[in-house]
């Protein structure tokens, strides 16, 4: 069928980072939307089929299998669990550690570790040197196919059972700090600057540069709420990145040797 065979070489090519979902052009980041239409049609064509692995029973369209490496791939996933689906591209000096998922149609540049139990969704974009720590969730954008995934650029840090979500971009060397949950309705405190960043054209929250986000919320106004102290979830920007900052989210090197 001319629509699988067009599904398997986009996939192959997304493998090979030959092609990617979301791409910077022009200083802009622009979704190739027929990638995902492309990655949409694999889903509608598959069949189940059975999956399994000695003692684990797994159960998947066919056109969805896990993605085989080799050593000359050379990405590291420790022993445990952890699992790549077909059409994602892992750069070689990745790090997973078990047990982590990545789905199809995303991107994991050079130099990045994905820790113990945490997912990179869907289509998701990953830059070089980013550490996405124990637990924590980069969502999945499949549909509609022109929304841009979630993307986080280099030299990022994510601390533990962060979220993020729903096309939400962070840019370079920003943290986000523990417990961080961020997506299109997050209305995010720029507490250095003294003003609310909102998600802007085209749904998507950003996370400005070198930016170093902590949980934090704010009263409710009015309403019986106020009345109440009841507090609406607002992660806070405390700072900006600098020496201090880049020490105590240094990645050990020995790790990635």
């Amino acid at each position: 069928m001319e629509e699988l065979n067009r599904f398997n070489e986009v996939c192959d090519a997304l493998e090979r980072g030959e092609i990617r979902v979301a791409e910077k052009k022009d200083g802009e980041w622009v979704v190739n939307t027929w990638i995902k239409e492309t990655i949409l049609e694999g889903f509608r064509y598959g069949k189940m089929t059975d999956m399994s692995e000695g003692r684990f029973p797994f159960f998947d369209k066919d056109t969805l299998a896990p993605r085989r490496f080799g050593h000359s791939d050379g990405v590291r996933i420790v022993p445990g669990g952890s699992a790549v689906r077909r059409g994602a591209f892992l750069a070689p000096s990745v790090i997973m550690m078990p047990p982590s998922y990545v789905n199809i149609g995303a991107y994991v540049d050079s130099g990045s570790m994905i820790d113990s139990h945490a997912l990179v969704g869907s289509c998701a974009q990953v830059g070089r040197n980013v550490h996405i720590a124990a637990a924590s969730q980069l969502g999945g954008v499949l549909e509609p196919v022109g929304a841009l995934p979630v993307i986080i650029e280099d030299n990022v840090f994510i601390g533990g059972n962060c979220g993020i979500y729903e096309g939400t971009l962070v840019r370079e060397n920003a943290v986000i700090a523990t417990g961080v949950v961020l997506n299109a309705s997050t209305a995010l405190y720029d507490a250095v600057n003294g003003a609310f960043i909102r998600a802007g054209e085209g749904g998507r929250l950003i996370v400005p540069e070198n930016a170093v986000v902590v949980a934090g919320s704010r009263p409710v106004r009015k309403g019986p709420g106020a009345a109440e102290g009841i507090q609406i979830y607002t992660p806070v920007i405390i700072k900006y990145r600098d020496s201090g900052t880049d020490a105590s989210v240094a990645l050990e090197s020995l790790l990635r040797d």
